[in-house]
């Protein structure tokens, strides 16, 4: 006689990862997932190429960190963390060297004279061990929730501008003027005002389609336009050897087929922790070390507080799930990169492209964590999609973040002026940091001239302090007789 009472379905391991990653809690499916993991990969893989390239120069005793090996452990960094993120955060933000941390060491640090690339790289450690600390204490998560509203916003907008700005330098479609020219308009449209070459011409084919695809909501607009607009370059190539132009070529990759080789992972554990101190002095390393933690500190909070809005993560309270741990996952990137030389890897503002795929998971981040560690493998295989065939998506996820800025209360100008410098500074400095600082300090003093002090936090009156230090950063090494 067959049982009046009906056996529970078996759990599936779909059904399994579907939970464990909150899949179908946040609106999401597994094909809006790994769309979304291949299009934050496709985004974000150029760092592979550019970052061995921002770190190429020789230190202080002529050393030189190589591009294979740089590339190699830049994969793997970015691979191994961002599977993490995915994992144990759960969240879908990619993770890699960030460029303006990159940039500063390549520029500001390594050029010390008395600096190898050992030493260079454990002041990032010593930056990142010091964020992690404080983010096991609670008080990075306290300075996020210490900010206001208006302002997490604008930080979301500047976000927005700065990834549609990427979008439009990587493509050519905007470049920086030569000092040769002698005006003080920094940059301009294409080449000498001009829109030339057949690079520009995909980027304008993708971002053409990349909207139209979005207007009329297709699913995979935004990996579709990629695809799309890498297939068109890689024509181009081919038929019309657009390499070959001085003038008119790739803006750094050029589509060409892969080829597989071993990495090269020697730079792992090759750096030196202390050797900075010993070498320049306490003082002057010490505020090298500082300068390295507040970039790192703001540029992913920032990168991480856009991101989270813009997948609809942040609830009615102003939170951002399992935000302690994607933080420590990003404290750990500091430390693990600066220990690779690949220099600090952090929350990577390319994830929009994910994002605004639809990836709403860490299933997402996984995706993109393995498409990475294959990179390490064929890492030419990012040739296949050139800086103009990712741009149209950059630009488009620009857009889509940017419609928050109506959430800013424009009629509180005590929110309002600060919100407008944070997401102008943002795009027009290239740094999120910037935009953050600038923000943060003209809150706390408009709000204080207002005689509306009390309505400060007080870790906005820390955070904007530290602020100004970061900014007068030369004036402080001039004074203390160290730059």
């Amino acid at each position: 006689m067959p049982s009046s009472t009906q056996s529970a379905p078996p759990i599936t391991m779909r059904n399994r990862i579907d939970r464990f990653f909150m899949i179908s809690e946040r609106r999401s499916t597994f094909a809006t997932e790994l769309r979304g993991g291949i299009a934050t990969f496709f985004a974000m893989s150029y760092i592979v190429v550019l970052n061995p390239l921002v770190l190429s120069g020789a230190d202080a005793s002529g050393g030189e960190l190589g591009v294979q090996r740089v590339a190699a452990v830049t994969a793997l960094v970015s691979g191994v963390l961002t599977i993490i993120m995915g994992i144990w955060a759960r969240s879908p933000f990619a993770m890699a060297t960030g460029l303006g941390v990159n940039a500063f060491v390549a520029i500001t640090v390594a050029t010390n004279p008395e600096l190898t690339w050992a030493d260079v790289m454990g002041l990032v450690v010593i930056a990142g061990i010091v964020m992690f600390v404080l983010v096991l204490t609670g008080f990075r998560t306290a300075v996020f929730n210490a900010v206001p509203a208006g302002l997490k916003t604008a930080i979301v907008v500047g976000i927005g501008m700065f990834i549609a700005l990427i979008g439009l330098v990587n493509a050519g479609f905007v470049q920086r003027i030569p000092d040769a020219a002698h005006t003080t308009v920094p940059v301009g449209l294409g080449f000498d005002g001009r829109l030339m070459g057949w690079p520009i011409l995909v980027f304008i084919i993708g971002l053409l389609l990349t909207m139209t695809l979005v207007v009329r909501k297709v699913k995979g607009a935004i990996l579709i336009g990629i695809v799309v607009s890498a297939v068109v370059a890689n024509i181009f190539e081919a038929v019309f050897h657009v390499s070959d132009s001085e003038t008119n070529g790739w803006s750094l990759v050029v589509p060409s087929m892969p080829s597989w080789h071993l990495p090269d992972l020697s730079l792992i554990g090759d750096v030196s922790l202390f050797g900075a101190f010993a070498k320049i002095g306490p003082t002057a390393a010490s505020l090298l070390a500082f300068v390295i933690l507040l970039s790192i500190f703001f540029d992913a909070m920032g990168t991480m507080v856009g991101l989270a809005a813009e997948a609809d993560l942040v609830d009615e309270n102003d939170q951002i799930p399992n935000v302690d741990k994607v933080l420590l996952v990003d404290a750990a990137g500091a430390i693990v990169g600066g220990g690779t030389s690949s220099s600090s890897a952090q929350i990577f503002v390319e994830s929009g492209a994910g994002i605004g795929e639809g990836a709403r998971t860490g299933l997402a981040s996984v995706f993109t964590g393995l498409l990475m560690i294959v990179a390490m493998f064929l890492s030419p295989l990012i040739y296949l999609v050139p800086f103009e065939a990712v741009a149209p998506a950059l630009v488009v996820v620009g857009f889509m973040m940017i419609t928050q800025i109506t959430k800013i209360d424009w009629n509180d100008w005590g929110v309002a002026l600060p919100a407008f410098l944070t997401f102008t500074l943002m795009p027009f400095t290239y740094s999120i940091a910037n935009g953050i600082g600038a923000g943060f300090i003209s809150y706390v003093f408009i709000r204080a001239t207002q005689g509306r002090a009390k309505e400060i936090h007080p870790l906005m009156w820390v955070v904007a302090t530290a602020f100004v230090l970061f900014f007068g950063i030369g004036l402080i090494e001039d004074w203390a007789g160290v730059a």
